[in-house]
């Protein structure tokens, strides 16, 4: 699907399931919102499912990503503030389901215009996101070697081993493809924005929208500890912690975060 936001076409997954449906029309809107050097694909074990469970999903390649027109904007506060006008242009509220980056996107749009979002689900996510130098200026350089180093380290050990829901298919490689395909000049700035972003804990204090927290036992790239400030900022948040997963549960684990989603949806609805 694509349309427009800020007169630049936005490119989008639906799950096969066209969104303007008038059967659908009532339907509880949901957004994905992908990770730094990523795209709408990395979702794909989720959109089909929650299009064919009374639900209208949407998961965006961000401005500059996949098939997305227009400059990568290079802040959260920009992409939170491009994601309220997305919601905008939905007829929104929408609900915000956020990976890594997109966590944060979430986290920053729910804060700044709770109008506009109804409820989000954040996985991956830590109260801050620091990034490695060497990282770093592999990323600025557009290096193959940052997508190797993001891909090696962002799953758990079965996924380093082989272990992939998708019969035949490396999740490591996989995921290496896909920021690879990153047009050049955007995963140093997407990285650079998370890494540069000090507002999550202030968010998640004046949140007043349901929210669920997912986190993996094996993520290395945002333990545990480094999600505590966030826990505690929200603590009527649901949070669900996955024990096979690491930074990218909506891969490692799709079918359980397929769980997760309808279980904070059917609450919504209860």
């Amino acid at each position: 699907m694509k349309f427009q936001v800020d007169d630049l076409t936005v490119n989008a997954a639906t799950g096969a399931v066209s969104i303007e449906r008038d059967e659908v029309a009532d339907a509880p809107l949901v957004v994905l919102l992908h990770g730094a050097g990523m795209d709408r694909t990395v979702w794909s074990q989720q959109t089909r499912w929650l299009a064919h469970h009374d639900t209208r999903a949407l998961a965006v390649d961000l401005p500059g990503h996949g098939g997305s027109e227009g400059p990568a904007i290079t802040s959260i506060g920009e992409l939170a503030a491009w994601t309220a006008r997305l919601a905008e242009a939905l007829g929104g509220p929408v609900h915000l389901v956020g990976h890594s980056m997109g966590a944060f996107i979430a986290l920053e749009a729910a804060a700044a215009t709770p109008d506009r979002i109804a409820s989000v689900v954040l996985m991956g996510v830590g109260a801050a996101m620091p990034v490695h130098p060497d990282l770093q200026t592999a990323a600025d350089a557009d290096d193959p070697l940052a997508a190797a180093l993001m891909a090696g380290w962002m799953h758990g050990p079965d996924q380093r081993f082989g272990l992939n829901p998708t019969p035949g298919m490396s999740m490591t490689g996989t995921s290496r493809a896909v920021i690879e395909a990153c047009p050049p000049g955007v995963l140093g700035p997407d990285l650079a924005a998370c890494a540069a972003y000090g507002g999550a804990v202030d968010a998640a204090t004046v949140l007043t929208c349901p929210v669920t927290i997912i986190l993996g036992t094996l993520d290395r790239m945002t333990p545990r500890k480094a999600a505590q400030p966030l826990l505690d900022a929200m603590p009527s948040a649901t949070i669900v912690e996955l024990p096979d997963s690491g930074h990218a549960p909506m891969m490692e684990e799709p079918g359980a975060v397929r769980r997760v989603l309808g279980d904070h949806l059917g609450r919504l609805a209860a």
